[in-house]
């Protein structure tokens, strides 16, 4: 497994190399700690270029030792190994442009940064790494309270609805290691049809019949329902333990009761798959993925691929 931490010099990418110390991961895993010296704050002034890029191999070279140091016996163990990069050029892109070359599969980066020196994670660029990288990304965050459950493991929230991303993001956390005492919960939520969504293809909302609306609902509940279950079927094959989801399916928005239930259960990393969508069609759909990341109090990591 290759593993890009994608940092800066703010406390948000401390906590990105904190959180990927403190994890265990599959044997031979190989760890990158990269930094992107922005073009746009230097251009036209080379000699700053020089300076800036010298602080940038001095950051990723404290953050590598860092996590070799703090995962030492877990390394020599496993096989793990950990370099570090520097690349010259705009964050929004350089970060999955290198991800895409050195093939990484999963990119672990802070939801803001505001770095004194580059100004690395500034404004949308976590965002702008989940829409076009091509590997499955995490936005890394410290829950803002302590949880009521220290030393016992970490509680994951894995959202579903059944469709092939999500089973991805279902075997993605089966197959990879956890703390001991780690639990998943698995929640999958209906969406049922609304006068806006009538609105929306310009049809009177008046032409849908109680009962075709009672049907589609039922409909919908089954989807998830059965999207549960075949998550659940997945996870069973693995060693983490399974929480019971709740008996009454869930009605609404999947982006708000997703982020109400991860707080409600204080979880610690949220798992959703992404349905791949690019340019236009992600602009005007929007993303359950793409909003719970940006949103969620924890560290939400997004599976592709």
């Amino acid at each position: 497994m290759k593993i890009l931490l994608a940092i800066d010099s703010s406390a948000t990418s401390e906590a990105v190399v904190r959180e990927a110390a403190s994890r265990p991961w599959p044997s031979g895993a190989v760890f990158c700690v990269m930094t992107v010296v922005d073009m746009s704050s230097w251009e036209g002034m080379p000699v700053l270029i020089e300076d800036a890029k010298r602080e940038a191999e001095k950051l990723v070279k404290r953050a590598a030792d860092t996590l070799a140091i703090s995962t030492a016996g877990r390394l020599s163990q496993s096989g793990h190994e950990v370099f570090s990069e520097v690349q010259l050029g705009m964050p929004k892109t350089a970060i999955q442009d290198f991800a895409a070359k050195w093939k990484a599969d999963l990119i672990m980066m802070g939801s803001l940064g505001l770095s004194a020196l580059e100004r690395f994670l500034l404004g949308s660029v976590a965002q702008a790494v989940l829409r076009t990288a091509t590997c499955s990304v995490e936005i890394v965050r410290r829950p803002p309270v302590a949880t009521s459950h220290p030393g016992k493991g970490m509680r994951i929230l894995l959202g579903t609805d059944g469709s092939e991303s999500s089973c991805k993001a279902a075997h993605s956390v089966v197959n990879r290691p956890w703390p001991p005492g780690s639990q998943v919960k698995v929640i999958s939520v209906p969406e049922l049809p609304a006068p806006e969504a009538a609105a929306a293809a310009s049809l009177p909302y008046s032409i849908y019949s109680e009962r075709a609306l009672e049907e589609v609902s039922e409909a919908s509940r089954e989807r998830a329902e059965n999207a549960v279950a075949e998550a659940m079927s997945i996870l069973g094959s693995g060693q983490l333990a399974i929480c019971d989801t709740p008996q009454e399916v869930p009605v609404g928005d999947p982006r708000t009761i997703l982020l109400d239930e991860a707080t409600s259960w204080e979880a610690g990393l949220i798992v959703v798959g992404s349905h791949g969508r690019r340019g236009f069609d992600h602009l005007l759909l929007g993303s359950v993925s793409e909003s719970v990341a940006m949103h969620a109090h924890c560290s939400v990591e997004v599976i592709r691929g």
